[in-house]
Order: structure tokens, then sequence, then C-alpha cells
């Protein structure tokens, strides 16, 4: 895909994951993977060939940083390390939140946790590809 990007909700038990294309700006869940399986990682970015990767930053409301915040860019900078792609962090405060609410849209009243991990990977992904300007 084009301009593909691969986007994370990091956790440390699951990672949720979506691609998205800046043509778009628009993203879809794909599969959650254990945490950190880089075999399952490998396959997503053999199959979709990413121009690079957006990992979710958690934050406290007040911006503050917490010990998850700290694990998502150490994530980050695995994914940098290892496929040498751009790999960017964008603030995911409510993606859960949003990703529960888009769920339900769909009639998905009682989602798994890989769900809305999923969900939640798109979007944050979505969120970091509307700010991005060509």
């Amino acid at each position: 895909m084009p301009n593909a990007f691969l986007g994370f909700d990091f956790g440390t038990k699951r990672i949720g994951v979506a691609v998205g294309q800046l043509i778009t700006q628009s993203a879809r869940p794909l599969e959650q993977v254990s945490s950190i399986d880089w075999q399952a990682i490998d396959k997503l970015v053999k199959e979709w060939q990413p121009a690079g990767f957006v990992v979710g930053l958690p934050l406290h409301m007040d911006d503050r940083q917490s010990k998850m915040s700290v694990a998502a860019k150490d994530f980050a900078a695995q994914l940098q390390k290892k496929y040498t792609l751009p790999t960017h962090m964008c603030d995911e405060r409510l993606s859960s939140r949003e990703a529960l609410e888009r769920l339900e849209e769909r009639g998905i009243s009682k989602p798994s946790k890989a769900e809305i991990n999923n969900m939640a990977a798109a979007v944050i992904l979505e969120s970091w590809l509307m700010n991005q300007q060509s």
C-alpha cells in the first residue's frame, strides 16, 4: 500500500495494530500481537511495507509521562532501530474511549480486549495522519 503506515497501541501484554495511509488519512484495525512478538511484527512489515510507524504515547491528562510512556518510547526506538523506518509518537489519550464508541457504532456491544486495542491503534494512527500536512 503506497504511503502506508502501521500504528501501534502499545501495551506490556498486548499491542493493538492498525494500517492507514496518508492519502485518505484513514486507518483500519489489523490484528493484536503479543508484546513484543517481533516475528508477528516482521510479518506485518513484510505484508504492508510501511513508510513508517506511529506509536501511541500514553500520557496523564495533565501531560505527565508514566512508566507506560517510557515503555512505549522504548518500543518505538526498537521499531526504528530494527526496521530503519521513520517512527513517530502520537498522544493516545482517550483513544480507548473513542475505540469503544466506534465499535459500538458497528454493533459490537461487548468488544474483546483485542478489538479495543486494534481499534485504538486505528484511532491513534488516524489522529497522526490527520495532523500531517503534504
